[in-house]
């Protein structure tokens, strides 16, 4: 094998062991978890926000943008619960570039995946402990899982990943809420096909042992538009789409049928600033169909202290360093919004 060995990564046992999970936040994260579980299966209908970084590559910043999403939670808890973002792995569609924390732990210097298994760890404790909202992550690698499976609240599997094998088997072994992202072609089939291997039982092989698992009851759909052989991007989250799809997902009675809509990506044609405008086209749709209100559990956003995104090395406090972001400022007005129109 042309493979050059560099150094062994500790197993997730021993990472868990050296970054402990400490005990009263168990207690909070499984309160959460089950308030979101309620969620998809339709027995609390408060409105779920994804909402956060295109990717966390920055401790400091990302907890800082936390810490201002907590206040907003405390304010609008009775109708909306805030998952954040703290997406520690960057999918790339031709392997180049910034892959997120757990490949640089710092932006500005060389790939070290020993520290960033430690490091995404460290990042999920930290805000969980100081602004108690367990958060969300993308499951790029499956066997990465593991190093964050008992703090995460919320998994996706990207649009890219979707048809893999082994992430739709690790999906049905995840104990939280796993969303399936259509993938770039746009056809929803894929999605469909996923989120049924992900609420089954699977036996296979991870991280080493042969294990099995009881299936996902909370496999679920997030539409974030298409993108065609020329590039150019179809959005799926106008009423049409949406109603068409309610309906398809529906046909395949599958367990908790639920919706999150991505607002950004082939949605937006990577136009951040759209993001509200789609939320509010979303909100509208969802409350003069009572199918898609039922069905449509939330919105995807994505948001960071400054607007657009930069260059590594500009080192602009709180800009995206991959895709461009809406600002504080309008993730401010746009969460007041869905709270009154939800």
């Amino acid at each position: 094998m042309n493979i050059q060995r560099i150094k062994q990564i500790p197993a997730p046992e021993q990472i868990v062991e050296e970054i402990p999970f400490p005990p009263h936040l168990k207690k909070i994260k499984h309160k959460r978890d089950e308030d979101i579980k309620r969620v998809f299966e339709g027995k609390d209908d408060r409105f779920l926000l994804v909402i956060g970084p295109c990717s966390a590559d920055s401790e400091d910043s990302v907890c800082d943008y936390i810490g201002r999403l907590a206040k907003v939670q405390e304010k609008v808890q009775d109708r909306i619960i805030i998952i954040p973002r703290i997406y520690t792995n960057k999918p790339r569609t031709t392997g180049e570039g910034y892959k997120g924390m757990v490949h640089q732990p710092d932006p500005s210097k060389d790939t070290d995946l020993f520290e960033g298994v430690k490091a995404i760890r460290r990042l999920h404790i930290k805000a969980l402990s100081e602004f108690y909202m367990p958060a969300a992550d993308e499951m790029l690698y499956p066997e990465n899982y593991a190093y964050l499976a008992d703090v995460l609240a919320y998994n996706a599997i990207g649009a890219r990943s979707v048809e893999n094998q082994q992430h739709r088997l690790t999906a049905s072994g995840v104990n939280t809420p796993v969303g399936m992202k259509n993938p770039t072609s746009g056809d929803l089939s894929v999605m469909l096909n996923s989120i049924k291997a992900a609420q089954i039982a699977h036996t296979f092989i991870y991280n080493g042992w042969e294990v099995k698992t009881a299936g996902n009851p909370y496999a679920h759909a997030i539409l974030r538009g298409a993108v065609t052989a020329d590039g150019r991007s179809v959005p799926n989250y106008h009423f049409e789409d949406l109603f068409l799809f309610a309906k398809a997902y529906l046909d395949q009675q599958l367990q908790n049928p639920s919706i999150i809509i991505d607002t950004n990506h082939a949605n937006s044609m990577k136009r951040y600033y759209e993001q509200p405008r789609i939320a509010r086209e979303v909100l509208s749709s969802r409350q003069y169909e009572p199918i898609l209100k039922k069905m449509i559990k939330g919105l995807m956003i994505e948001s960071y202290i400054e607007e657009g995104n930069q260059a590594i090395g500009d080192n602009v406090y709180g800009k995206s360093i991959t895709d461009a972001c809406l600002g504080w400022d309008d993730t401010g007005r746009l969460i007041e919004y869905i709270e009154e129109c939800i």
